[in-house]
């Protein structure tokens, strides 16, 4: 593992969480889900819609979601797509995986699978067969049609992840940065505990030992996303 997971010019800067209430956030995790998930001719097609719909949130948070489009309304379907896989499928600091931070390539990682699935269970939702239960977008669909105090439980216990995941698009300068900062906004503001995971992530990255993991089927952090984002995700 490289001493440092992030590059040292990677701010540290955390958002404020902004006051929402519970329609709003419902808004802001349904776009973002759609937004992260991988951009096929359909989802893109919805972008004008989803950015019409954002209009009605808080004006910071409007404005994250502002400059994504500002910046991919003048990419082409081609290289929108050739953008979200060079960053989120060959980029390790951009796993959208939320395990994968806390756990890395580590045995502890199918038990924090299973807690996930078990999340959606209480709940009454199923996953689809072969989804991976902690991939950004599904979390927060999930959260977005579930509304309950456990689903957004479940964003913030990983929030340290999404603080790296944020910071990582940030330094790549990808306009994905700012869907996932708009996600960050909406969840609670950082403990100093989730601070200090953060910082640990940084500069030491996720646990590396490397074990065979059967879980649910391929749970390498850089699947091809297009192998989990077709049709209804739970």
């Amino acid at each position: 593992m490289s001493v440092a997971f992030l590059p040292k010019a990677s701010s540290s800067r955390f958002l404020a969480s902004e006051p929402l209430d519970a329609e709003e956030r419902a808004l802001v995790h349904m776009a973002a889900s759609l937004l992260l998930d991988y951009p096929n001719a359909e989802r893109k097609a919805n972008f004008e819609r989803i950015r019409a719909a954002c209009q009605n949130l808080p004006q910071v948070i409007r404005e994250d979601f502002e400059r994504f489009f500002g910046v991919t309304e003048s990419m082409s379907d081609r290289e929108l797509e050739a953008h979200f896989t060079s960053t989120f499928d060959l980029k390790r600091k951009c796993c959208p995986y939320l395990s994968y931070y806390s756990n890395g390539d580590t045995r502890n990682r199918g038990m924090a699978l299973v807690r996930f699935v078990e999340t959606y269970r209480e709940a009454g939702w199923e996953l689809e067969e072969n989804e991976l239960p902690d991939y950004l977008p599904l979390v927060l669909e999930f959260a977005a049609k579930s509304r309950t105090d456990a689903s957004v439980e479940l964003l913030a216990a990983h929030q340290d992840g999404i603080e790296v995941l944020r910071t990582a698009l940030e330094t790549f300068e990808s306009p994905y940065a700012h869907v996932v900062a708009a996600v960050c906004r909406s969840l609670p503001e950082i403990s100093e505990a989730t601070r200090e995971s953060y910082r640990s992530l940084v500069s030491q990255g996720p646990p590396t030992e490397l074990v065979g993991l059967s879980f649910l089927g391929n749970l390498a952090p850089y699947s091809p996303s297009v192998a989990v984002n077709e049709g209804a995700r739970v």
